[in-house]
């Protein structure tokens, strides 16, 4: 997740115009500790509770035991729908980036004078 955060700025357009949160069976106050410890500028989300409810609602597929694949993606767009689930990202492979960035470029518009 550190990749993700050192990666924000270039990656996600700083945050403007798409939301990209994490996912996983994490209890909330471990992510919310961890989110604030290393001061990550992005959303995390616990399906810890649900049974992979909240993590399916948003498109996502679970694994045979109800759980969240290991550090699931979820894109949102500036219209507020869904525009991409990544349900195993692997922070150590630059394809992942490549496949995230790529998500992000779709619903991102380009700035103007460019």
């Amino acid at each position: 997740m550190r990749a993700y955060r050192d990666q924000y700025a270039s990656l996600f357009n700083s945050g403007q115009n798409v939301v990209v949160m994490g996912i996983s069976n994490d209890p909330v106050g471990e992510l919310g500790s961890w989110l604030h410890d290393e001061d990550f500028p992005f959303l995390f989300a616990s399906d810890a509770d649900n049974d992979g409810a909240t993590y399916a609602a948003f498109g996502g597929g679970l694994r045979d035991n109800n759980m969240v694949d290991s550090r699931a993606v979820i894109v949102v767009g500036p219209d507020g729908r869904i525009a991409g689930v990544i349900e195993a990202f692997n922070q150590n492979d630059p394809m992942a980036y490549e496949e995230l960035g790529e998500i992000v470029d779709r619903v991102t518009p380009e700035p103007e004078g460019d």
